[in-house]
Parts: structure tokens; C-alpha cells; sequence
């Protein structure tokens, strides 16, 4: 999926191999909107106002990836319904860490937006990045171990 033929896939970087399989936008609210309980390609298209062909290739590649499932309606219907798979149900972190991001740095503070709240007791989601033993901990706190590239 990377743009312009460019592909990523044997790249050493995890963010690289992953913006190839859904650094789109269109990738990416798709996996939101199946969060969001959307699992039919006409409510897909309604929804993100997308063509017919690019919300068609970027199903095609999210199944193929083992992100989505194509499933029988659950109406009986003869249509067929995408549901996220446990790989895409690992992706709730990215979503909400997106949505967290949008909310801080593209609303005006008293400017209504869509909310995540948990559903025990409808409390504002919150998302926090900890090392191993569960410390709170910012990019100032990590760095990244480059696979080694010398010849020895």
C-alpha cells in the first residue's frame, strides 16, 4: 500500500512496516469506523464519503493483512459484513492515541468533539506510555537500538 511504489515491508523499523499496511487515512478511519461497530462497505462508503474502488482496494488490503475478516451478515442477508480480528483489535491503542493527539492540537479548548469514554462507567478514556515495570515514561525517556549494520 505505500505510496508512489515505495514499500517499507523489509524495512528494520516497526512504524515503517506498519505505515505500510495503515498509514493512510483512509486505512486508518476504516479501522475506526469498525471500532465504531460499521461493518458494511455501503455504510463504510456513506460514512467516510469515499469511492467505491479506494474504499474497495483498502478493504482488500486490511483483509489481507489479517486486519479485517469478511463474515456473513449477521442479518442472514445475503451481504457480507468486515469485523476487525484480533490483529485489528490491537490497533485500539493507535486509534485512541491518535484521537488523544487530534483533541489536544486540533480543537479550540471549548470546541465540541466526539468523546471516548469507557463502558463500565462512561469516564474519558486516557492513554499513557510506560516502560516494562509499568513506569510512566515520554520520548525523552526512550531511545530506539538500531539493528546493527557493520560487517565484522
Amino acid at each position: 500500500m505505500a505510496a508512489r511504489g515505495v514499500s517499507h515491508q523489509r524495512a528494520e523499523c516497526p512504524v515503517a512496516r506498519t505505515v505500510d499496511v495503515i498509514g493512510d487515512r483512509w486505512s486508518l478511519l476504516i479501522v475506526r469506523d469498525a471500532f465504531d461497530g460499521i461493518r458494511r462497505f455501503s455504510e463504510l462508503q456513506r460514512n467516510l464519503g469515499l469511492a467505491k474502488n479506494i474504499l474497495a482496494a483498502r478493504l482488500r488490503t486490511l483483509v489481507a493483512q489479517g486486519i479485517l475478516d469478511v463474515v456473513p451478515a449477521a442479518d442472514g442477508s445475503a451481504y457480507h459484513e468486515y469485523v476487525l480480528t484480533a490483529k485489528g483489535r490491537e490497533l485500539f491503542g493507535v486509534i485512541v492515541a491518535l484521537r488523544k493527539w487530534g483533541e489536544t492540537h486540533l480543537f479550540e479548548e471549548d470546541e465540541p468533539h466526539s468523546a471516548l469514554l469507557d463502558t463500565e462507567h462512561e469516564l474519558p478514556v486516557t492513554l499513557q506510555v510506560t516502560n516494562a515495570k509499568g513506569r510512566p515514561i515520554s520520548a525523552a525517556d526512550a531511545f530506539v537500538r538500531k539493528v546493527s549494520t557493520s560487517s565484522t
